[in-house]
């Protein structure tokens, strides 16, 4: 009788063997996308960051904007999938590698929208020779260096069994030189009882490593915020806020992806309904927390009556209000009320949900960065007002439009590459019933 690795990998050679019309499409698509961005890139790099809606008051932007949010991402994605490894939940199976594939992306992204924000490129070595431990720049530097490291050796690890797989599957219809690279990367793992001990205990350490790694990092960025006395920033909870967040968006984004992998691949038999309501509660319990985290910020700025606070909540409340609604109320309420109501929980309006929830934590990002940035402690005088309000401009747009295409284009060719759902040690076990649409 035919093994489960091998029956699983008959039914995913398509994804692996062959790109269709519509995928080629797809990455023609996301490279056009990136090639906008490319021609923003020089464009901002030759005229200076006078093309961008920064300027003396409002030195951040939509860059620093998604730098968080990617980072954020990509801490969710190692807590998610590093929990779920430790405590060996079932479920887990399918979209573990979903998430962990989210955490090393968004690693590789995140940091290249801090590089936006640098008018001298050429001078960025200095950060090495001259950077000091005192600063918290120096502190994310290299937090998120290890993190990136710890995560690339807990998703290799993760990749082992599969790699072997892959090595000695004779039916797949691959490049030689794409068999050779399996044989290499797969290191003689044959899967004896030593091997499986060792590597399960590597992997254990390694899980337990990147959870405490991701929350030490995205404190460590919340820092950077909190340690100045800035209106709105100066806040001893956004250590765990940012933490919070993190996770939230991460979550929702793990569904998004779930969604669209389900989809492309037909794997309703592997990710179920009982998936999407399982990682939907993780979502619903996290809205809970941010919602409190976010009123007790808010709660203690207003009641305080200082005068930069109270003046940052007008703002909010007047210029950024629809932003505010979105991102504080609709963004919290929406996952409990769906996922907290048995009857809305399907598939579509859980995704539909985390949807909503991703645009509402960037909107967050954009709502801590900019208003903040556009109440100074002291008043500029006759300054040009599009100096005090930012408003983003097509460059920064457009490589944020290309931010999230590098993040789709590594995410289709890592698909390519290796099954997006693990195949050694997954079984279709669930019940019929439960793939519902």
């Amino acid at each position: 009788m035919e093994n489960e690795p091998n029956k699983l990998l008959k039914e995913f050679a398509p994804q692996l063997e062959q790109t269709s019309i519509q995928g080629y499409a797809w990455i023609i698509f996301l490279l056009a996308v990136i090639g906008l961005g490319l021609f923003a890139f020089i464009t901002q790099v030759t005229h200076g960051h006078e093309v961008t809606g920064m300027r003396d008051n409002v030195v951040w932007g939509v860059y620093i904007v998604n730098f968080i949010f990617f980072m954020g991402i990509s801490y969710a994605g190692a807590l998610i999938s590093g929990t779920l490894h430790l405590f060996k939940t079932a479920w887990r199976k399918p979209i573990i590698r979903m998430a962990e594939f989210i955490t090393i992306i968004s690693l590789l992204i995140g940091p290249c929208f801090i590089l936006l924000c640098i008018g001298r490129l050429d001078r960025l070595y200095y950060l090495v020779i001259f950077g000091r431990i005192q600063s918290p720049i120096t502190w994310d530097v290299i937090a998120i260096s290890t993190d990136i490291f710890g995560c690339l050796i807990f998703l290799y690890l993760a990749l082992l069994r599969d790699l072997a797989t892959l090595r000695d599957y004779e039916i797949l219809q691959l490049p030689k030189w794409r068999k050779k690279l399996y044989k290499i990367m797969a290191l003689g793992y044959t899967g004896t009882e030593e091997q499986q001990k060792r590597l399960n205990r590597a992997t254990n350490i390694m899980a337990a490593m990147v959870i405490s790694i991701a929350i030490i990092v995205y404190s460590v960025l919340a820092w950077i915020f909190s340690v100045t006395l800035q209106p709105g920033w100066h806040s001893t909870i956004f250590g765990p806020y940012f933490v919070i967040a993190a996770v939230f968006s991460g979550s929702a984004v793990l569904i998004v992806c779930m969604w669209v992998f389900r989809k492309i691949y037909h794997l309703e038999e592997y990710i179920t309904k009982k998936h999407f309501v399982s990682v939907g509660l993780i979502m619903l319990v996290l809205a809970a927390f941010f919602g409190y985290f976010t009123f007790s910020d808010y709660l203690t700025k207003w009641y305080g009556s200082e005068k930069n606070d109270e003046l940052l909540i007008q703002l909010l409340f007047k210029e950024f209000y629809w932003p505010f609604i979105i991102s504080n109320y609709v963004g919290v309420l929406l996952p409990l009320l769906v996922v907290g109501i048995a009857k809305f929980r399907t598939i579509t309006n859980i995704t539909l949900t985390a949807v909503v929830v991703i645009v509402a934590l960037w909107l967050n990002r954009y709502l801590i960065v900019v208003p903040t940035l556009e109440s100074p402690y002291l008043p500029i005088q006759d300054s040009r007002p599009e100096w005090l309000n930012y408003t983003a401009t097509w460059v920064e747009w457009s490589l944020t439009a290309a931010g999230v295409a590098v993040f789709c284009l590594l995410f289709t060719l890592a698909s390519k590459f290796i099954t997006v759902v693990p195949v050694a040690g997954l079984t279709g076990e669930t019940k019929p019933e439960e793939a519902l649409v």
